[in-house]
């Protein structure tokens, strides 16, 4: 005849399962990702003259290239550069290619990024070029890991791979503690405007219904694509010599892609895989297009 289990063997289970849920969750906080969150922004052209002119339009190309280079830090996470444009667009700065280590915080926070890489470039006209970058702690705002490269104009990859290796030995980034969007156990909100900031003295604008990290974009999701598809230049490639106007159409296609022009930006990605076939991030980005047209 069956009988309904007793008390204590259903006590029983149910304790077994406690101890079973505990068990896992220490396993569960192992699994989450600590490393710290790092978004690359596009680097000022400082030249004058001559100078400026040769090296202008080739910031969205160095940008790119350096997180290319840089996710192959296992220490890091790193924004995708199509997030990060995606923000600049949310707060008006589409054009914004000089990123101060103010702005570098502000944008950084509403990313979710713990560092920020900021920098510039310069040519002196004469075949002579420097690259420059440094880190931005979104917590305290103190800059460190000042990076300097010399070079030639004519070898802009060269530098940017000195930079990434530099960067990448030298950076002392801590996690910083506390709960951040979008690791593990954690849902990815949705991305909106930021808020708007009242005129001084105006009363304040009673509590939204949203919780205020609404408009913040969750790491985890921006971080996976970048280090999806990312992959440092090769030494073969660090070595070749990408000339300025091919570095050009290379940015341009760049920024054809994040206006969803396809079309266009598929045309210049082909456009330098025709003149540099091992130039590999021209060609990823290319598969890219071709498998988001699918």
């Amino acid at each position: 005849m069956f009988r309904t289990p007793s008390y204590a063997v259903r006590f029983a289970a149910a304790a077994a399962a406690v101890l079973a849920l505990s068990a896992a969750r220490p396993a569960a906080l192992r699994a989450q990702d600590t490393r710290p969150v790092v978004v690359v922004f596009t680097f000022t052209n400082s030249s004058i003259g001559t100078g400026h002119a040769e090296f202008d339009g080739i910031a969205t190309g160095v940008q790119d290239l350096l997180i290319t280079d840089m996710a192959s830090n296992a220490k890091i996470r790193l924004v995708d550069r199509s997030n990060i444009d995606a923000v600049l667009r949310e707060q008006n700065m589409v054009k914004a290619n000089q990123i101060d280590a103010a702005t570098a915080v502000r944008l950084g926070k509403i990313m979710g990024a713990q560092y920020a890489v900021i920098g510039g470039f310069m040519s002196d006209g004469k075949g002579n070029a420097v690259l420059t970058g440094r880190t931005v702690d979104m917590e305290t705002t103190q800059i460190a890991n000042p990076e300097k490269i010399t070079g030639k104009s004519d070898d802009v990859l060269g530098m940017i791979g000195q930079l990434s290796s530099k960067l990448g030995a030298n950076m002392k980034l801590d996690a910083k503690p506390g709960r951040r969007v979008g690791d593990a156990g954690e849902a990815a909100p949705k991305i909106g405007p930021a808020p708007a900031i009242a005129p001084a003295g105006a009363p304040a604008a009673a509590p939204a219904a949203a919780p205020a990290a609404v408009h913040t974009p969750a790491p985890a999701t921006r971080v996976a694509q970048a280090e999806t598809y990312a992959k440092p230049v090769s030494q073969k490639l660090s070595k070749t010599k990408l000339d300025i106007s091919t570095m050009k159409v290379y940015s341009n296609a760049l920024d054809e892609m994040d206006k969803k022009n396809h079309a266009k930006a598929a045309e210049l990605f082909k456009q330098v895989v025709a003149k540099f076939p091992d130039f590999e991030p021209a060609q990823q980005h290319l598969d890219r297009l071709k498998n988001a047209g699918n």
